[in-house]
């Protein structure tokens, strides 16, 4: 029996040894290391483990982690820690592993990137930690580093265990220390509130230029050939409908669409082909790029959209108009009113509402900061989910009855509208001007104030009266150097005219406090049930015929093209 053990441990050894000379000869070669072996002193004592732990993780994104190491890292690093996501950055694996090699009552003190408290990256580290009996008794969120590199630090201190000693966040006393860094509020991410439910979706995926008349895409039917089609035959008109993205809607001083797109719903093939004219247009330019396609859908249904979203048309028929917003990247935060009788494209999150209460409370800075740290972003821009930042989003009580935000949001809205038209420019022109510093004409210092006063009337039916809507020209990164592009010209640092961050932060740990009691409050109230009941109904009506949701949308109409 010892024989065989011996045996046994021999080839074990042997394995291992492969393995180890394999890892450290291959393209990216690795030096096994064990904690518990190096220090026997530290581990094989009463409460084990590390006392202190200090230290500066290096900070690298997903992608860069994958490249920098050997194929199956990153998802060692997943069963390694459980709960991790894929996309957090890798400073928060660093948190994990010296949260672990601390004994009881052991303290680490790590510098991180702001990602640190940030979606994924926070949800693998300082939520797990913070919810597996760790306490962050000492944070700063943003420190200047003091070498030449232009960036700006978080320092986290954690505790293994609980804490009865003074917090400080920022040098300030507080109670609590959140996962998100915020002295209010839990460490999970917000929950749904089914308050909100349906009443957000993304445009139609259509996947197919070949569907659009637009006369600037050479991919594309030309509008005089869409006008010849209709003259010969009316009918054709019950199946072309305006189409926008989320470029015109920002370019266009009255966000004016320029295009048309044939749309089928959810007809079969049998039902589209009584509209010859246009079946063939779609069969010559959409077929043969949808058959290439791996979507199996996208292939057996060539003729209609991807995501035809007959939801959306359900939910928006009874509407003249809906909120829109941009969801693909955009530099600002803006939403308008469009007409409800449109083909939207999946660049716009459209929002079921028509009054400017909603619009004040949604363009407002209290909504926008919390859309902005919830969604995900690209370089300084802003790309709007609503499933993470609208349904979540909790409002003030009883806004759709204020007449102070309907107000409010009218005399914001239509200000905004005519100095658009005054000045041919759109949305992302218009906001330039707004967080430009050196910008100081009338009409947009105006613009300023009535934002300013949206504000003030939305933080008031929060019962928020206590926090300022004073307002600033910030940077992200205060030390951030001008930089040149291709051209060689000086590169426009990303002003905004923004809260402080004190304000900014407040307003977020607030927001995150109330969303957990909505959240509560619903569950002790029942609504969930009666939610998923209305959710199996509406997912019924939305089986109805192609034709009933063609009588949902208006028809073209020709005298507004």
């Amino acid at each position: 029996m010892k024989f065989f053990d011996w045996q046994k441990n021999q080839s074990d050894d042997l394995n291992l040894s492969r393995i180890c000379e394999k890892l450290r000869r291959g393209d990216k070669p690795i030096l096994a290391f064990n904690w518990e072996i190096e220090f026997p002193e530290v581990f094989d004592r009463v409460n084990p483990g590390f006392d202190a732990i200090v230290g500066n993780p290096p900070f690298a994104g997903k992608n860069t982690t994958i490249n920098a190491h050997i194929s199956g890292y990153q998802d060692w690093l997943k069963v390694t820690h459980p709960e991790s996501h894929g996309n957090a950055d890798l400073v928060a694996h660093f948190f994990r592993r010296a949260f672990t090699l601390l004994r009881q009552s052991g303290c680490f003190g790590l510098i991180a990137t702001n990602t640190i408290s940030q979606g994924d990256t926070r949800s693998t580290g300082l939520r797990y930690i913070c919810q597996n009996g760790g306490t962050i008794y000492n944070s700063q969120k943003r420190l200047k580093w003091p070498g030449l590199a232009a960036v700006v630090v978080s320092v986290v201190h954690v505790i293994k265990g609980d804490y009865q000693g003074v917090k400080l966040l920022d040098k300030r006393e507080v109670n609590l220390i959140s996962a998100f860094l915020f002295h209010a509020g839990g460490n999970e991410n917000p929950v749904v509130l089914l308050a909100n439910a349906e009443k957000s979706f993304q445009g139609s995926i259509v996947l197919g230029m070949g569907f659009t008349f637009d006369d600037s895409n050479p991919g594309a039917t030309t509008l005089t050939e869409m006008y010849r089609l209709i003259e010969q035959n009316p009918k054709n008109a019950e199946r072309i409908f305006p189409y926008i993205g989320g470029e015109e809607v920002n370019s266009s001083p009255t966000h004016a669409h320029h295009r048309y797109v044939i749309n089928f719903g959810e007809m079969s093939e049998a039902e589209a082909r009584e509209y010859p004219n246009l079946m063939k247009i779609v069969e010559e330019k959409v077929k043969p790029e949808r058959l290439l396609q791996k979507d199996k859908g996208a292939k057996e249904k060539w003729w209609q959209f991807i995501r035809s979203r007959p939801e959306l048309h359900q939910a928006i028929a009874p509407l003249e108009r809906v909120l829109v917003i941009n969801c693909g990247a955009t530099a600002h935060f803006s939403l308008t009113f469009l007409p409800s009788n449109i083909v939207f494209a999946n660049t716009l999150a459209i929002l079921c509402f028509q009054n400017y209460w909603s619009f004040a409370t949604l363009q407002s800075r209290i909504h926008e900061i919390w859309a902005r740290f919830l969604s995900s972003s690209m370089k300084d821009d802003l790309r709007y989910t609503p499933s993470d930042c609208f349904e979540t989003f909790p409002f003030p009580e009883n806004w759709e009855t204020n007449p102070t935000l309907e107000a409010a949001g009218k005399a914001y809205y239509e200000y905004r509208a005519a100095l658009m038209v005054r000045n041919n420019q759109g949305l992302t022109h218009t906001y330039n001007h707004f967080h430009d510093p050196d910008e100081r004409h009338p009409d947009i210092l105006q613009l300023r104030e009535l934002h300013s006063q949206m504000d003030r009337v939305v933080l008031d039916a929060y019962g928020w009266q206590d926090i300022s809507t004073n307002c600033t020209f910030l940077l992200d990164y205060e030390d951030e150097e001008e930089e040149e592009n291709s051209s060689g010209r000086q590169k426009k640092k990303p002003w905004r005219y923004r809260w402080s961050e004190e304000v900014h932060d407040e307003v977020l740990a607030r927001l995150l406090e109330l969303n957990q009691k909505r959240h509560q409050e619903e569950n002790l109230g029942g609504k969930t049930a009666e939610i998923k009941t209305k959710g199996k109904s509406s997912k019924k009506k939305s089986t109805k015929s192609c034709q009933q949701i063609s009588n949902d949308l208006p028809l073209l109409n020709l005298d507004n093209s």
